[in-house]
């Protein structure tokens, strides 16, 4: 083989390599994609909170968003785990914030969107159609594609059992692909999502049965479990430690709290 003939070889077996490198990087790349709806004293139907805390427009202080266990600042600041990279207004009007916070070390990502909490219905819709792999979309940060809605690799929500007060009308999808791995921090949400969840064909591998502060907390410790492949009882558990620690409510009573599956 002559040097020209053997240069172009090894220039296209470098482009090869890089390909699949590129492709692999891909496979492994994961994202989970966390919908919070603001919590909202006006036009939700809770026990009012503090005012600051209760003001469905405004994330920066909300109960589940800016304030010290909401997700923007527990995981920008108590999980050492993950990094935000990213806080921007996406085109939705219906959310307030996106935040991507990338994992230290693992290709990881988790993508949060903070939905105006007088758009809760929207936020637990676009939750539950993501469910059942439907909305999927891709979004890029530097580059990086990143997978959200029914493309996200984990799906969770968090904020007021919004079923409690409305019912959605969701045309469920049949799907071939494997049951969409999902967390539901909110009030009783198994005895007030397991219809919907069933019918998205979608996989809870954590959510509640009574009353509960749906703090970032516990999302934190239930992702640690899932990133390390743990079964949906030892997710469970992470739940209840993680809950028991910043609640002080009892262990036994944390772990009646939380369940996996149906």
């Amino acid at each position: 083989m002559n040097k020209p003939a053997s240069k172009r070889l090894r220039f296209l077996l470098l482009i090869g390599f890089c390909f699949l490198f590129i492709q692999l990087n891909r496979a492994q790349q994961k994202s989970i994609h966390v919908f919070v709806a603001l919590c909202d004293n006006e036009n939700q139907g809770i026990v009012p909170v503090p005012s600051s805390l209760g003001k469905g427009d405004q994330p920066h202080a909300n109960l589940y968003w800016g304030a010290a266990y909401g997700v923007k600042s527990f995981f920008k600041t108590k999980a050492p785990d993950w990094q935000l990279i990213s806080s921007a207004k996406p085109k939705n009007d219906n959310i307030l914030e996106r935040l991507i916070f990338k994992h230290a070390t693992q290709n990881v990502y988790l993508i949060a969107d903070a939905y105006s909490g007088k758009e809760i219905k929207a936020c637990i819709e676009d939750f539950l159609k993501a469910g059942n792999h439907q909305n999927s979309a891709i979004i890029y940060h530097n580059d990086v594609a990143l997978n959200i809605g029914g493309s996200a690799d984990l799906i969770a929500y968090v904020g007021h059992n919004g079923l409690m007060d409305f019912d959605v009308n969701i045309i469920y999808e049949k799907q071939n692909k494997l049951p969409k791995d999902v967390i539901l921090l909110a009030c009783y949400s198994k005895n007030y999502f397991s219809t919907e969840l069933t019918h998205a064909n979608a996989n809870p591998i954590l959510w509640t049965t009574h009353l509960m502060a749906p703090e970032a907390y516990t999302l934190n410790a239930a992702i640690d479990g899932w990133l390390n492949g743990e079964s949906g009882a030892e997710i469970e558990e992470r739940a209840a430690q993680a809950y028991n620690k910043y609640q002080k409510c009892g262990i036994r009573g944390a772990r009646n709290l939380f369940t996996t599956g149906y």
